[in-house]
């Protein structure tokens, strides 16, 4: 019964997502959004995996403000969201969707991190273009792609994969996912991560 009780917000949640293909790029600026074309869906190698440590960072945020993996460390879990670029077609869609799925990661008390290659006057200009985002975006420019290659998923043209890692309390990463870098994720299997985490 507790799963069907779960499943339930996850399920309308996935269901605004997918009714809405284009969420995040509304007409306002959606002449500024450049499309690469279908890329190669991907082109890294996990250097990590379920059980190991999280490779601790300290990246800067759009805010202003440094933000180190280590300063969630036995306070919340951490839900790591890499995206490939800023001002591109599923990136635009995937980090506003996560807007709607807010009350979902505070039920299961995880932060949602949010990290591109991208310097920060452009995650600015990009963040401000999507709307208000509830969760820290922040930039891994400088040394470039230095924590997407920790994790082993910097790609050979300098950008991110499209990858989620959920980190448990304890620094330990509890789920990995690397997807295609064409499509967004399924809320739904990173909602079933964090409901592991609860699990007896």
């Amino acid at each position: 019964m507790n799963g069907f009780k779960t499943s339930l917000p996850v399920l309308a949640v996935a269901l605004l997502l997918a009714a809405s293909p284009a969420f995040g790029v509304s007409d306002v600026y959606k002449d500024n959004i450049y499309d690469p074309g279908p890329l190669k869906p991907v082109d890294s190698v996990l250097k990590v995996g379920v059980g190991d440590p999280a490779p601790d960072f300290t990246l800067p945020s759009i805010s202003g403000e440094p933000v180190g993996l280590k300063q969630f460390r036995g306070k919340q879990r951490v839900v790591i969201s890499f995206v490939p670029a800023a001002w591109t077609p599923v990136c635009s869609d995937q980090w506003p969707g996560y807007n709607l799925a807010r009350p979902l990661f505070e039920r299961h008390d995880a932060v949602l991190l949010g990290i591109t290659v991208d310097n920060l006057p452009t995650l600015h200009a990009w963040t401000n273009q999507m709307g208000d985002l509830w969760f820290p975006v922040l930039s891994d420019f400088w040394p470039h792609g230095a924590a997407a290659d920790a994790f082993g998923v910097l790609r050979t043209d300098g950008v991110s994969e499209r990858a989620l890692f959920v980190i448990d309390k304890a620094g330990i990463i509890r789920y990995a996912e690397v997807s295609d870098i064409n499509a967004r994720p399924k809320l739904e299997d990173l909602m079933t991560a964090l409901d592991a985490l609860d699990a007896p």
